[in-house]
């Protein structure tokens, strides 16, 4: 039975319809890895570390979400001198808004 595909469908099969492994038919070692690095990069830091990172944040003018999210992305803490950073980030947090 074909059933019918919208416009925005990537062509791949159907999510719910899947019985095989986790991995797909990838590498299992690899996927376990991956599944592993994400929950201890997403995993929620100590409070000294919030605070630490809160304080950073303010002190350049983002919110604690984006200077985290640049850590996790870039492995790197942002500090005032990477100010053309900071502007990309905040023009972009511009046009999230309107």
């Amino acid at each position: 039975m074909q059933r019918r595909v919208n416009r925005s469908h990537n062509g791949g099969p159907p999510l719910d319809d899947y019985e095989g492994p986790p991995w797909g038919k990838g590498d299992p070692y690899r996927f376990l890895a991956w599944k592993s690095a994400h929950a201890k990069a997403w995993k929620a830091p100590s409070h000294e570390v919030m605070l630490m990172r809160l304080e950073r944040a303010e002190r350049i003018g983002l919110t604690y979400e984006e200077y985290t999210l640049e850590i996790l992305e870039r492995g790197r803490h942002l500090q005032e001198e990477d100010a053309d950073r900071i502007a990309e980030i905040r023009a972009a947090r511009r046009r999230r808004k309107r």
